[in-house]
């Protein structure tokens, strides 16, 4: 948003001057990052982010109320110079969004003059600076001396304020880890791909169960000789059940039996209790390939287990393991220097928080499937988070109250 105030900045300093000063801005950050190789902002982590943040919120305050009648100061805080440096970010979010945004995937002129990383570069810190400088005098301006006419105003532009400001300076704060988790082993560690190392963490996990949901599995007929997968007559895959027809060219199956878990013994397949490590789906088929009968039992294999398959001359019936429908690790969280631990169970955007992390289900053993012994946990801290979250509450209220204002007004 501009920063909207009732004060106009006077004639000398306008849009012109504004639009000036963001062209500058970004031709200086340029400037800065070839002469750095490209590297950044190199912005502090705690807590000098938190007393750089804290120096910017002191001296607006005392700009906004000391020099509040200088012509530059109004200009700064005004309404031409907000829209300007508004314009040069979202003219740089686009470049953004348009050249790759990962250091030396875009071509070699974005990585020296930083615009292959865009929102920790220069040019795009320099103009976010002084937007809050803006943004941040405006809200003097409109808070001292405090009116309840300004409150809608007031509670939006801080929240933006916040939420901006608080974002860009926690963003070294935040960290992302993966810890591998073995079934039946415990681990404190965590690989840090930021700095590519294994790091300690003020917990630790213990995997009890990996656990995997599949779809139905599906039947399909291979060409050998293509290396191929031929699609049927219907065009699509119905799940497995008993009494299903499937056809492709000179090719007509049947299922007559199917069971979701079963284990082979002696030439047939018998129903497993549910959570039999060895059981697999299976499904007795007959047909016809080319006028000639096929019938037998397939199989999607395991990784102990080779599939079944039924033989079509160059071509073979097989059985495809449905694609996961949800996975979990059942985990036991001990905390650093207590015996005692609490068990949780962590799944896909389900996060679990344990001392400032929080953990999410990321991945698996692919190979493995339903069977792997190895879990990938993500996980992410980031202090900065609730004071990004007021701001986007405040302009949350912001928002309610200039719609209940409307209302009201009607």
């Amino acid at each position: 948003m501009a920063s909207l105030t009732s004060r106009q900045s006077p004639d000398l300093w306008s849009f012109r001057e504004g639009a000036g000063l963001s062209v500058a801005l970004v031709l200086f950050g340029i400037v800065l990052e070839v002469v750095a190789g490209g590297k950044g902002v190199p912005f502090p982590s705690w807590p000098m982010n938190l007393v750089i943040l804290l120096l910017l919120v002191v001296n607006i305050v005392l700009a906004g109320l000391l020099l509040r009648e200088n012509p530059f100061v109004r200009w700064l805080g005004g309404i031409p110079l907000g829209l300007c440096l508004i314009l040069t970010m979202a003219a740089l979010s686009l470049v953004g969004g348009l050249l790759p945004q990962t250091k030396g995937a875009g071509p070699g002129w974005a990585g020296v003059t930083g615009l292959d990383s865009v929102f920790s570069s220069w040019p795009f810190g320099l103009t976010v600076l002084f937007f809050l400088v803006n943004l941040g005098l405006s809200l003097v301006w409109k808070t001292v001396p405090f009116k309840l006419s300004n409150l809608q105003f007031v509670l939006f532009h801080a929240g933006f304020w916040i939420a901006l400001s608080c974002g860009l300076a926690g963003a070294t704060d935040l960290q992302r880890v993966i810890i591998p988790l073995y079934e039946g082993r415990s681990t404190a560690q965590a690989w840090s791909p930021a700095d590519k190392s294994m790091n300690d963490l003020p917990f630790s996990l213990f995997l009890k169960d990996f656990e995997m949901l599949e779809y139905s599995p599906r039947l399909a007929l291979y060409d050998q000789t293509q290396d191929r997968f031929i699609p049927n007559k219907a065009g699509v895959t119905d799940d497995m059940r008993q009494g299903l027809d499937v056809s492709w060219e000179n090719v007509e199956i049947r299922v007559e039996q199917y069971l979701e878990n079963a284990i082979f013994k002696d030439g047939r397949a018998e129903p497993a209790p549910a959570g039999t490590k060895d059981a697999l789906p299976w499904a007795y088929l007959s047909g016809t390939y080319a006028q000639k009968t096929l019938s037998g039992w397939v199989s999607t294999g395991s990784p102990f287990m080779k599939p079944f398959f039924l033989e079509a001359e160059d071509k073979l019936i097989v059985m495809l393991a449905g694609s996961p429908k949800k996975y979990s690790s059942e985990v036991t969280v001990m905390l650093e220097g207590t015996e005692d631990g609490r068990s949780a169970v962590l799944e896909v955007n389900k996060p679990v928080s344990v001392k400032g992390w929080n953990l999410y289900q990321m991945g698996y053993d692919e190979k493995a499937g339903r069977w792997s012994e190895l879990s990938l946990v993500e996980g992410v801290k980031d202090p900065w988070l609730p004071m990004v979250y007021l701001g986007f509450f405040m302009i949350l209220a912001g928002n309610t109250l200039f719609f209940w204002k409307g209302f009201r007004k009607k």
